[in-house]
């Protein structure tokens, strides 16, 4: 299993292409052919990245649920509508459409988050505003009951 973890600072290129950093690209090779899948995020404004193995496994999830449920169905639409495949080149960059790069509001500057199994990509403009609040969020005394029992 593939794990992203750390942050990094990217530049995207004016045909909106990003260079995967270096460290990840062999597991990205093996894991999947260099293959990528980029969607929305529902919560944030950033994108969410899988390689396309880990993206096949919540598509079928997402594609399990049921039609008739108006949320489940809502959530099919978003996350599987806006899923594009990218393949990494030999120089490990990977094209981003257009709509997704919209979407996040990408321009030159941006973050891509290691998130375990996905990458986040953000737009370093929205990641800068929205940091503070995270961590003073995170900071905060409520904590959830699924974060209860973690130790750091």
């Amino acid at each position: 299993m593939l794990f992203f973890r750390g942050i990094n600072s990217i530049n995207l290129d004016v045909k909106g292409r990003l260079a995967i950093p270096k460290r990840y690209r062999e597991s990205i090779a093996d894991a999947s052919d260099n293959q990528l899948v980029a969607t929305i995020d529902l919560h944030s404004p950033c994108l969410l990245i899988y390689t396309l193995d880990e993206w096949e496994v919540i598509e079928r999830n997402l594609m399990s649920l049921p039609n008739v449920d108006p949320q489940a169905r809502l959530y099919q639409r978003l996350l599987l509508g806006h899923a594009s495949e990218m393949e990494m080149d030999s120089q490990g960059r990977v094209l981003l459409p257009s709509l997704l790069r919209d979407h996040a509001k990408l321009d030159k500057n941006a973050i891509l988050l290691g998130q375990g199994n996905k990458f986040e990509l953000w737009s370093q403009e929205a990641w800068d505003a929205q940091r503070p609040d995270m961590l003073d969020s995170a900071a905060s005394n409520q904590i959830s009951e699924s974060l209860a029992s973690l130790t750091l």
